[in-house]
């Protein structure tokens, strides 16, 4: 992977954890654990690979199983620990938690999942989380795919819905003033 150049702001290279056991069933994850598939190990070590000539300064992630053990495999080359943090976790999904995804089209959502403006909220304060404690420093963190989603938005200021899907240990990066 090409360094990317540093400006005078913190860059995060925003990871999505890989493939889970939970994925491949299509089983809604939520909060829960989760556990990566060989596959999903094989998608952080050649990740790991593309990142290990990288400068990097820290490594973040959700305290979810799944982000942790993706972030351990992306971390391990650089001989860094794993910081977790519940910012970074998965959008609570409530009752819908563990349900097969294809089941819940035309469900009513229930009152216990975690609301928009909630989720949207804990990512601007993830963002102002890395930007106060990482300033002009190269940031690794692992998260999941809707709440992922929701950092991109605060960040590029867009409706959550405009910004593409990640795909499992897929790697964007977002520059922070």
């Amino acid at each position: 992977m090409k360094a990317v150049q540093q400006g005078g702001g913190t860059t995060l290279f925003l990871v999505r954890h890989g493939e889970t056991e939970d994925n491949v069933r299509q089983i809604m994850q939520g909060q829960s654990q989760g556990r990566l598939t060989l596959h999903g190990v094989e998608q952080a070590e050649t990740l790991a690979r593309q990142l290990a000539d990288e400068p990097i300064d820290a490594f973040l992630s959700s305290d979810l199983r799944r982000a942790v053990d993706t972030a351990a495999i992306l971390a391990a080359p650089h001989h860094l620990p794993v910081e977790t943090t519940p910012l970074l976790r998965e959008r609570d999904w409530g009752d819908f938690t563990g349900r097969f995804i294809p089941d819940l089209k035309d469900e009513p959502w229930p009152d216990n999942v975690e609301s928009m403006a909630d989720m949207m909220q804990r990512a601007a304060s993830f963002l102002e989380y890395v930007r106060t404690h990482y300033p002009r420093q190269r940031v690794v963190a692992v998260g999941h795919g809707i709440f992922n989603k929701a950092l991109q938005a605060v960040y590029h200021q867009k409706p959550i819905h405009e910004i593409p899907r990640m795909g499992n240990a897929e790697l964007r990066v977002l520059e922070l003033p």
